[in-house]
């Protein structure tokens, strides 16, 4: 994609589904109608203090997902049953916005969600009150921009959308408008 042309989803919201969600919550300014602001993705790495390798890895992995480096999470302090030392990496997370975090959205939807085997949708029970939502990968693999056979280890992520949303049904109906395949209550 070019750097002069704009996300698709970022057109849609533009021209869609913000004019939507003015109309569907009676809402008097465009500027009260809900968007997502960014998106967080996080991996934690325990397994880290017996395999340092597993850093450069997950790093390598996540910027290509992403398309950022990820900032490396180190321990605060020192825990002894888990052999862990204040200031050994233990973690990492990249915060997107604007472009990136489009379309990264776009990947997710798209080409990643579908690929996870016996895929029902994601739980509606992820909001947490403000209209942010939160999912859990259990395999960076479904990312088509990851080589399974450069993999050494498969890692788990969590991803958080963060929106500007007041509420859960705000956040999920412009969650729901992006594509996001939620499962309704009644299904889970």
């Amino acid at each position: 994609m070019s750097e002069t042309q704009t996300p698709r989803l970022a057109q849609k919201y533009r021209e869609e589904i913000r004019g939507a969600l003015k109309e569907q919550f009676g809402l008097s300014s465009i500027m009260a109608v809900p968007r997502l602001e960014k998106i967080v993705v996080n991996i934690g790495l325990g397994e880290a203090v017996q395999n340092p390798k597993l850093i450069d890895q997950a790093v390598n992995d996540m910027t290509r997902i992403c398309g950022q480096k990820p900032l490396v999470q180190k321990a605060r302090k020192a825990i002894a049953n888990f052999k862990l030392r204040e200031g050994m990496p233990i973690g990492m997370s990249t915060t997107l916005r604007q472009r990136r975090m489009y379309e990264f959205l776009d990947r997710l939807i798209a080409v990643a969600l579908p690929r996870v085997r016996d895929f029902r949708g994601l739980n509606e029970r992820g909001f947490d009150g403000h209209g942010n939502y939160s999912l859990g990968l259990s395999e960076q693999i479904i990312f088509p921009e990851i080589d399974i056979d450069n993999v050494e280890k498969v890692l788990g992520l969590s991803v958080t959308l963060v929106t500007s949303a007041p509420n859960d049904e705000q956040g999920q109906a412009l969650l729901r408008a992006l594509g996001l395949p939620l499962r309704t209550a009644e299904a889970n």
